[in-house]
């Protein structure tokens, strides 16, 4: 479906944001320091996370479900910040809703770029790394680099805790990178949106002598050229107002997402 003429107002909508949990919200940081007259409304699907590990109809079901409930709240543009779900139901999505939809792709391409000796690692959720999106990116760009892959079971639900510095994320890290760096690897792919909350512990493990790739600046980009170019833009010199849905069963929901945000946040339950 292709995007539809906006009503005069549609300039003051917010931009929705979603993910299966807090990880997107590394995305909406970006977004918001590259548009910060922007109104943004981030859900975080954390009851369902990881969608790593669930059907491709399941993350359909739950895009089409946040995708409505943003809709109802008349956003302008929707950014899909999970690399799962852009896979699974991105193509579905933009059939259906006539609104700008951004998705995320782990940086195959521009980690083809940047490694100096040829050997690029990607860390990511089973459910992209078995993608078709993701065997496509390998097939465009992978050609010229040895691509290892690590599927990183058990790293989001510890982002989704807030266990950034705990004994068992660094343990998990450590047993995730190691392949890559057995391998050569000079340059890593953080190919879900929650691991760049774990950066520091990532760093760590890899030397600085490795560069780690995320994508979040590169999708709040994407979305400023698609704003731009149907001239959705807001006018406004003010700070655009952020609020934050979620239906976490967690006692900590606010204290992570506030912890991942930096800052003191509207947090609403669904």
């Amino acid at each position: 479906m292709t995007d539809q003429p906006f009503m005069h107002d549609s300039k003051q909508r917010p931009i929705g944001v979603f993910d299966s949990g807090v990880g997107g919200i590394s995305v909406l940081q970006h977004i918001h320091a590259l548009l910060p007259n922007e109104q943004l409304l981030y859900v975080a699907d954390s009851k369902y996370a990881p969608y790593g590990n669930k059907t491709p109809a399941e993350i359909q079901a739950r895009c089409i479900e946040i995708a409505d409930f943003l809709v109802n709240h008349h956003v302008k543009a929707i950014v899909v910040g999970c690399n799962t779900a852009t896979a699974a139901a991105i193509d579905m999505m933009r059939e259906r809703y006539a609104l700008p939809i951004i998705g995320m792709e782990p940086a195959v391409k521009s980690a083809a770029t940047a490694s100096r000796n040829g050997i690029v690692g990607v860390l990511a959720t089973t459910g992209t790394l078995k993608s078709a999106q993701f065997a496509g990116l390998l097939e465009s760009y992978g050609r010229n680099v040895k691509i290892i892959t690590q599927a990183c079971v058990g790293l989001v639900e510890c982002v989704e805790r807030g266990e950034l510095q705990a004994d068992t994320t660094m343990q998990l890290i450590q047993q995730y990178c190691q392949p890559l760096l057995d391998e050569g690897a000079d340059t890593i792919v953080l190919g879900c949106t929650h691991y760049p909350f774990v950066r520091a512990l990532i760093e760590q493990v890899v030397g600085e002598e490795v560069s780690l790739i995320d994508t979040g600046a590169a999708v709040a980009r994407q979305l400023q050229k698609r704003l731009a170019m149907l001239n959705l833009l807001v006018n406004d010199n003010k700070v655009g107002c952020v609020s934050f849905w979620t239906n976490s069963k967690a006692d900590n929901a606010r204290q992570v997402i506030e912890s991942l945000w930096r800052r003191p946040a509207v947090i609403n339950l669904l």
